[in-house]
């Protein structure tokens, strides 16, 4: 018997004759055609959601995953496969972006299906989980959300709904009987990422995911947690922890090895905020690689000042490594000391130096992303254009340029907060690719033209156009460069 049926339909007597109970994990519909899956040509797997999706299943909780972009699923095609899968509990995960589609589905399937219990998670309802709360979601999972979501599921197939037990799980905000919202203690981190199951991926649709809108056989792996620098304008590093936490090299190699075995994966990104942070982590699991004859390549993030060291880096290369995802994020020494980065324009200059050394010296070439951003609060019109100048003075095979965006939960949107910077409040256009938020001394407008002149700037430069054609890249970067035509042409 239930407890406590007056806050639980007597429906939800979740095993009741021994019914499982079913829980639907999913990123929102209706999310595709949003510019965070609209420009870049990537299709990234939900790995949350997968992790999730495994200590469930392990539980003996019957599990869907949906992932609605890569499906490019609508309104209509989500609740088909809710009235199909018949969950008893609903799971969004929400970046900023995709919170305004969230919700509008929440109250959607509130109309529809109102026994099922809505949970959010995410970035976003993180930390706007007053927010979530009040449109439509009965329950928010805070931060790392595995065993968090493991004892929600526990408690609400016992109790339902019931306010009194929900205080006891850790990790979660829901609104009480009189409509205060209830945050109870934090869940501490999880310390051994190894004893987490690898993610369900055989709930993903595995032969969807691309990179540059090209599928290569590509399969992603996170191989630690958390950031120790905490940039004012990244969100991860706060939803993560301030603290890194590393799997070890056997387990990550044993995952991949499955990933090589099962899915036939021939390239690895990993998603870490930072895997150089240790060079023996990195040379472990490389040798790792090696010991287990597996021939894979891979592509990483990495920090510039973790990249001075020519041999480090070779034996990055040597180790299967081909490209790396660095933040620059600017030319103006000023701004990198006010965000936080904790690098000087010398590392950056450095790094390139090195990849430099290692085409001419080593005869191997490795490429590079490097993730500009401008428009910080105290950024002017010179400061942003000491950003485009040295983007090709290093000139990268690949160059991104992004706006700074307050996302919540980060100091930048506190301090933006402060000071009333925040000029579009729609969570849509939080995306990096448009201005929410002015400097001291620049508009929006103003800052969106700049990003048109990076673009435009930097891709369509005679010398780089010649380069990309030589070495066989120029198709990789061609949607880049005809958006850049197209923007320069127009304004």
């Amino acid at each position: 018997m239930c407890f406590n049926a007056s806050y639980f339909n007597s429906a939800l007597c979740f095993r009741h004759g021994g019914v499982v109970m079913r829980v639907l994990l999913a990123l929102p519909p209706n999310i595709h055609d949003l510019e965070i899956y609209r420009v870049g040509g990537i299709n990234a797997p939900p790995l949350g959601l997968a992790y999730i999706a495994a200590v469930l299943e392990n539980a003996g909780y019957s599990v869907r995953v949906v992932d609605s972009p890569t499906l490019r699923l609508t309104d209509r095609g989500f609740i088909e496969i809710v009235k199909e899968f018949k969950p008893d509990v609903i799971g969004l995960s929400l970046l900023t972006p995709m919170a305004v589609k969230g919700y509008e589905m929440a109250k959607r399937l509130k109309e529809l299906f109102p026994d099922i219990v809505l949970v959010a998670g995410g970035p976003h309802p993180t930390s706007m989980y007053g927010e979530a709360l009040s449109n439509g979601f009965d329950v928010v999972v805070r931060f790392e959300g595995e065993y968090t979501m493991l004892e929600l599921v526990k408690a609400l197939e016992r109790y339902g709904l019931s306010k009194d037990v929900l205080k006891s799980v850790d990790g979660i905000a829901f609104k009480d009987g009189e409509g205060n919202v209830v945050v109870t203690n934090s869940r501490k981190p999880i310390e051994n990422l190894d004893s987490l199951p690898f993610p369900a991926r055989h709930l993903l649709p595995m032969d969807r995911y691309t990179v540059l809108g090209k599928n290569i056989s590509v399969a992603h792996v996170m191989a630690s947690r958390g950031c120790p620098y905490g940039c004012v304008f990244c969100s991860t590093s706060y939803f993560w922890g301030r603290r890194i936490r590393f799997r070890s090299p056997s387990n990550v190699v044993d995952e991949i090895e499955q990933l090589v075995n099962r899915y036939r994966a021939r390239y690895i990104i990993f998603t870490d905020d930072e895997l150089t942070w240790s060079q023996k982590y990195v040379s472990d699991i490389v040798g790792e690689l090696k010991k287990r004859g597996l021939d894979i390549a891979f592509a990483c993030g990495a920090r510039v000042d973790h990249l001075q060291d020519l041999n480090f880096m070779k034996m990055l290369v040597d180790g299967g490594c081909i490209g790396l995802f660095v933040g620059v994020e600017s030319g103006s020494q000023k701004t990198l000391d006010s965000i936080g980065k904790r690098i000087t324009v010398d590392h950056v200059l450095k790094f390139f130096e090195n990849v430099k050394k290692l085409s001419i010296v080593h005869k191997t070439d490795i490429d590079v992303v490097a993730s500009f951003v401008i428009g910080f609060p105290w950024e002017d019109v010179e400061d942003v254009r000491k950003t485009i100048d040295l983007a090709i003075r290093l000139d990268p095979p690949y160059a991104q340029f992004t706006i700074a965006t307050p996302y919540p939960g980060t100091p930048l949107y506190d301090y933006a907060t402060k000071h009333n910077l925040i000029v579009d409040k729609n969570w849509e256009h939080y995306t990096t690719l448009r201005a929410v938020m002015k400097s001291f001394y620049m508009d929006a407008k103003t800052i969106e033209k700049l990003l048109r002149e990076a673009y435009a700037r930097f891709y369509l430069r005679l010398k780089y156009l010649f380069r990309e054609v030589r070495k066989g890249r120029i198709l990789s970067v061609l949607p880049t460069i005809m958006k850049s035509i197209a923007s320069w042409i127009k304004h």
